[in-house]
């Protein structure tokens, strides 16, 4: 599926998604906005990746309701395999919550659930690390859906921690990582919350979810600020990485 406001755009994105009703939010959006030609692949509906890095000049795997231990789905070892693909492009490439995951597994980190089986879902804060102070200095919480952490080899550099979920944030060579979900706006949020109310509204009372009023209420206080911070992220990290 491809998406561009015109046919003179001369960059291209890769965007990897996980359900047929996937969308980029809002780093489609802002891609859109820097003159990305957005080319979104679904791997697990049985969508190839490319062969190499030529056509695009970055790619972005984002998260997904599947577990990255799954062994039952043959698409998230393919992605994992995948990586190697961006990293050795040396282009921009971003993993989000699921795609971290998928990174930190390719680099060889583990994946696994919080040890009391709970989850962080809704909007925590993460503490940044010496190497990700300037990263985070106007703005330190994120929207949080997952029950999975990741653990990370020497070679990482850790941005930012989390309390329960230790890694938040990294980067390894021309790759980031994050735990957190910063293309999540307004309207994608209510969205993933409709949804779960229609197919599983359990959820929402598990252990480490916040309540659907609180969500709301840390959303309006925090939608705009985090999309400033990532408009930062992707401008002077990125798609400017050194």
């Amino acid at each position: 599926m491809h998406y561009f406001n015109d046919t003179n755009k001369s960059k291209k994105a890769l965007l990897i998604v996980h359900q047929k009703r996937s969308d980029p939010g809002e780093i489609g959006k802002k891609l859109l906005q820097r003159g990305y030609y957005l080319d979104i692949k679904r791997p697990p509906l049985g969508e190839k990746l490319p062969e190499n890095m030529n056509e695009y000049n970055l790619a972005v795997i984002f998260g997904g309701p599947m577990s990255i231990n799954d062994k039952n789905n043959d698409f998230i070892k393919y992605e994992i395999d995948w990586i190697n693909v961006a990293l050795k492009s040396n282009k921009p490439f971003l993993g989000i919550c699921l795609g971290a995951q998928m990174l930190a597994k390719n680099l060889g980190g583990n994946v696994n659930r919080c040890s009391d089986k709970s989850y962080e879902i809704g909007f925590f804060e993460v503490e940044p690390t010496y190497h990700g102070n300037k990263m985070f200095n106007k703005q330190k919480t994120f929207f949080q859906w997952h029950n999975e952490g990741f653990s990370l080899t020497k070679d990482c550099i850790v941005l930012a921690e989390g309390n329960k979920f230790k890694n938040q944030a990294f980067k390894y060579k021309n790759a980031y990582g994050l735990q957190f979900h910063p293309e999540v706006n307004i309207n994608l949020h209510l969205r993933w919350l409709y949804y779960t109310i229609l197919s599983n509204p359990k959820k929402l009372k598990d252990k480490g979810c916040q309540n659907f009023l609180k969500q709301l209420s840390l959303r309006i206080k925090n939608n705009n600020k985090i999309s400033n911070w990532l408009d930062t992220f992707l401008d002077n990290y990125l798609l400017n990485f050194n």
